[in-house]
């Protein structure tokens, strides 16, 4: 399955850095970063003024659709997002399947003022550390990935670190190891991870289930005003778009149609 060949690589990927550079020296560099993560709840909480939160997302490729966007210039997609009035902008670094690198949010954040979430696979407090270090605002953990106690884990070290967290659920075992965990924000993946298959009613199955006061951000198969409306009426204050997005001429109007109607 996808999903293993990607956590079975990412594994190898982070026993390589680890010996380049270890954990201590990574947080040394902590002391020098000038990118202090921001509180991004307000910026992906509904309100009536402002009813569907954008997320948009940088991705050159993906898995299943190989290369989306051919001419992918990452801080221009960025600013083009930020300038779009996007509530905040997600930044693939996943380097083998998605084609993504860490650099890009650094970039990014330099130029960039919309907060920034890491989406990675991310399965090591390693990972959380190099989020902090390079400028995000906030990660992605997916509970598919880990194991509850892992999930409780990364999440509290990325508390630790300033930084929100955006725990990603797919079924009802997902959202019990949000729960369990404390998860203030759930995104709900209407694709399968490991068959790729898309469930648009997911949010309509799971969102009664969810206790009251969590944030909640939709993800994938989203492309349409209508769409966004439907799930804002019940309950969806975040929209996660990526593909859609890449795949349009003008970023800029692309993400203002959707956002503004």
């Amino acid at each position: 399955m996808i999903l293993d060949d990607i956590i079975r690589k990412t594994a190898q990927d982070l026993e390589k850095k680890k010996k380049d550079y270890s954990m201590d020296w990574l947080g040394r560099s902590l002391s020098f970063n000038a990118y202090v993560p921001r509180d991004v709840k307000p910026f992906l909480t509904a309100t009536k003024e402002d009813p569907y939160r954008i997320i948009a997302e940088v991705k050159k490729a993906s898995p299943s659709k190989g290369v989306i966007r051919e001419d992918f210039d990452p801080l221009f997609i960025a600013q083009q997002y930020s300038k779009a009035g996007a509530s905040a902008i997600s930044v693939l670094t996943e380097p083998h399947f998605f084609q993504g690198d860490l650099e890009y949010l650094t970039g990014i954040r330099r130029y960039v003022p919309t907060p920034l979430l890491r989406k990675d696979f991310i399965i090591d407090k390693y990972q959380v550390l190099e989020a902090a270090v390079y400028g995000a605002d906030f990660i992605l953990l997916i509970a598919t990935a880990l194991s509850k106690d892992k999930l409780k884990e990364l999440l509290n070290f990325a508390w630790h670190l300033r930084m929100d967290v955006l725990v990603e659920i797919h079924d009802k075992n997902d959202l019990k190891k949000a729960i369990f965990c404390g998860a203030e924000i759930i995104g709900i993946n209407h694709r399968n991870l490991e068959t790729f298959e898309m469930d648009m009613s997911l949010s309509e199955k799971l969102i009664p289930l969810i206790p009251n006061g969590k944030i909640i951000v939709a993800e994938s198969g989203i492309s349409d005003k209508e769409t966004i409306k439907n799930l804002s009426k019940i309950g969806v204050d975040a929209f996660l778009i990526g593909e859609h997005f890449m795949r349009q001429d003008d970023i800029f109007k692309a993400v203002s149609e959707l956002k503004n109607g």
